[in-house]
């Protein structure tokens, strides 16, 4: 008689040894070197042109993720449902390029970890130093457009 209860095999944890998980490329902690799989298999391969490339994607994703989520979208007088379609698009690439930088970080590679903490750094740098600058010289310009500065 069954209890209702299936019986199915469960992973065993200590079925797989540390070499193994290893020649599957699989990384349970950060370790440093080229010999990384990122977002697609045999990507970048031992190659360390490719490596630094895939470094460079890495940052690239993650500051224009930062652009992306800071800018404004709409223009004031924009039809609602454009607006509205046109924000709806971004944020759907913005979480599309997320999502990738959190799959690179998942290599646990210290150097693709590096370069998605430091794209999203220079993309803030980036949006917030426009950001001051305009909002600066909007402080120095009077109502006419002359400079009011001493």
């Amino acid at each position: 008689m069954s209890d209702g209860s299936m019986d199915m095999p469960m992973p065993n944890s200590g079925s797989m040894s540390n070499d193994s998980m290893k020649s599957m490329g699989m990384h349970m902690s950060f370790y440093w070197g080229k010999d990384v799989i990122v977002l697609f298999p045999g990507w970048p391969e031992s190659n360390s042109g490719m490596y630094v490339l895939a470094i460079f994607f890495v940052l690239l994703l993650a500051a224009t993720i930062e652009v992306l989520s800071m800018l404004p979208l709409v223009k004031p007088g924009t039809r609602p449902i454009l607006g509205a379609f046109t924000q709806a698009s971004v944020h759907a690439v913005r979480m599309c390029f997320a999502y990738m930088v959190m799959l690179s970080v998942m290599s646990y590679n210290l150097g693709i970890f590096i370069a998605a903490v430091a794209g999203h750094a220079i993309g803030f740098f980036v949006v917030k130093f426009r950001a001051v600058t305009k909002e600066t010289e909007q402080q120095y310009m009077s109502p006419n457009g002359i400079s009011s500065k001493t």
